[in-house]
């Protein structure tokens, strides 16, 4: 039996009668709901109360909208739900991760990783917590307690906050705090950790290849930290730990080896049993292959809860993953004892965040005009730039770039390749053109292949036009400094994303820096000096907003010092990216 008066609920009498008053009124449906989080189908109010009607599920995941629409989209669901909803989203950068047009990003976890202290850790998690509140989410899919441990590992390469247990102890502990200002719940994700190997759990079974002693004095040590600490929820990856799995099951076969999501030793004999975790638990998106390639779905739906799991993250079709859940009740493979603990984690959660009182389940409306976006949190994106901003190396002292004394600067942008045939350019590349100009340079643009194509539509002639370089001669006469600005990032589309060229042998190459000091700017991810080691200064900006952007350039300059620490993670293991 979960005692709700114990960490991370401590349930005072009158949330507690709430709890057990709720689970007793419930049928078998909504008792079935309840294990679910699902993406938001629709902001039509009708199909809000049918799918609620239908299907009474237990969260709701965040997805699309202004923060009108958002908000909206809040209330109508508490409005129309019998028993109030959790409501996530992921604001793994501050508030934009609720709200991407009008939120504000503070910092990526690696760029706060880059900075002295826990400051940047601390206001991204009290940015995030009140612009999304403010709109109605009460539950963070953050902080991300992954370790950055191969360089090769891009989905968690600029979420992570550092290489190191300890690093990373520090500022989920400063996030979580931030976080808490707001009547917001957190979740640490993704146990039992991501970082160790370079392929994406969206597209294949991660595995975490740990021993069991490293994994102990790694990643075991965050969780048991946050769990100790009173951590509200923890989010499962879909994630094999197969050392852990032989130790807890000896003579395990290799084939019966599961991800974390469907591996009850790794639930409840390690998580709830060894570290003692109380709180919920939930499961990955379940639509991600590190799942969805394991299981035939009407087995993996009810044995994730089975195994451990509290809550079930999305479904491709409501109806069909609602039956397979009720049917795993009915038949017993989610014993009556199982769905009772994860019923009381669920509502004990909600009775937390004092959910059961109207007063508390959504902010005024006046309050996101007040709060998203504000002056207060711009200032402390600006204070995070300043403070974590890395220049990586210079070993050619070609630094500070004064546009005073070198003024004509050639821009090679290099992006990642577009998706649409709707593509119209990167309007990020329009901004770094902006603050080049506004620090003083006169910036020439080279020619980039997407571009050329989406301005002219295709032609034979786009692909020669790249390959020219042109008189190497000329090229020094005409520009003092180039600015070789990457902006590549990918999502659940490879397992390792890569600086590409725009075509091949392209003259985007950096060709030029033996005759032109060149400077490299990454405003993504922190590893790109694997594939232009022969840059001898770099920069890491971490993010591509406008502050970012400004404040790289703003020290480029001499401006202001670069304040940032780079990890060895930047090097990539290879001698020549330290040249």
């Amino acid at each position: 039996m979960v005692n709700l008066r114990e960490k991370p609920f401590c349930l005072n009498d009158e949330a507690l009668e709430w709890v057990e008053s709720t689970i007793k009124s419930m049928s078998l449906d909504e008792k079935v709901g309840q294990l679910f989080v699902q993406m938001r189908k629709s902001l039509d109010e009708q199909v809000i109360k049918d799918t609620l009607s239908n299907y009474h599920q237990g969260g709701l995941r965040w997805q699309g909208g202004n923060k009108e629409q958002v908000y909206n989209q809040s209330r109508a669901y508490q409005e129309n739900s019998k028993i109030p909803l959790l409501i996530a989203a992921n604001c793994d950068n501050g508030g934009d991760g609720c709200l991407p047009a009008e939120g504000t990003f503070v910092a990526t976890a690696a760029q706060a990783a880059a900075g002295e202290g826990t400051q940047t850790a601390y206001d991204m998690g009290y940015v995030a917590g009140r612009e999304a509140s403010a709109v109605g989410v009460n539950w963070m899919f953050n902080p991300c307690a992954d370790i950055y441990m191969n360089w090769r590992n891009t989905i968690v390469n600029t979420r992570s906050f550092g290489d190191h247990a300890d690093r990373v102890i520090e500022n989920i502990r400063a996030f979580i705090n931030g976080i808490h200002q707001s009547n917001v719940a957190c979740c640490c994700k993704h146990f039992p950790g991501d970082g160790v190997e370079e392929r994406d759990q969206h597209l294949v079974l991660g595995v975490n290849d740990l021993s069991v002693e490293e994994w102990d004095a790694s990643f075991r040590r965050v969780y048991q930290t946050m769990i100790d600490e009173g951590l509200e929820s923890i989010m499962v990856g879909h994630i094999a730990l197969p050392e852990m799995s032989r130790k807890l099951r000896p003579g395990i076969k290799d084939e019966e080896i599961m991800p974390a999501t469907l591996a009850p030793e790794l639930l409840t004999d390690l998580l709830r049993g060894e570290m003692g975790f109380n709180g919920v638990v939930i499961t990955d998106a379940s639509h991600m292959a590190g799942i969805a390639c394991m299981e035939r779905r009407e087995v993996a739906v009810p044995k994730a809860i089975a195994s451990g799991c509290d809550m079930f993250l999305f479904s491709n079709d409501m109806e069909e993953d609602f039956q397979y859940m009720k049917a795993g009740v009915e038949s017993g493979v989610i014993t009556s004892q199982r769905l009772d603990d994860a019923l009381h984690r669920i509502l004990g959660l909600k009775a937390k965040l004092g959910l059961y009182k109207k007063e508390n389940v959504l902010a005024a409306p006046q309050v996101k005009d007040q709060v998203i976006g504000c002056e207060e949190h711009i200032q402390f994106a600006r204070q995070a730039a300043d403070r974590c901003i890395t220049l990586v190396k210079d070993t050619k002292h070609d630094l500070p770039i004064r546009p005073d004394e070198k003024k004509r600067a050639r821009l090679v942008f290099v992006q990642s390749t577009p998706t649409s045939r709707g593509y119209q350019g990167d309007p990020v590349k329009q901004v770094v053109i902006e603050e080049l100009e506004r620090a003083g340079f006169s910036v020439d643009v080279a020619p980039n292949f997407h571009d050329l194509e989406a301005e002219e539509g295709p032609k034979p002639e786009h692909m020669l036009r790249m390959m020219e370089c042109g008189s190497m001669k000329d090229f020094a006469a005409a520009y003092d400094v180039v600015f070789l600005v990457i902006h590549v990032k990918g999502y659940a589309q490879e397992n390792n994303v890569r600086l590409r060229w725009s075509c091949n042998h392209s003259s985007e190459l950096p060709w030029y820096l033996t005759e032109v000091p060149t400077v490299g700017i990454s405003l993504n991810y922190t590893n790109h000096l694997i594939d232009v080691p022969q840059v001898h200064t770099f920069v890491n900006a971490y993010g591509n907003t406008r502050t970012c952007i400004r404040t790289a350039i703003e020290k480029i300059c001499g401006k202001s010092e670069f304040k940032g620490t780079a990890s060895d993670t930047v090097f990539c293991g290879k001698w020549d990216t330290r040249l």
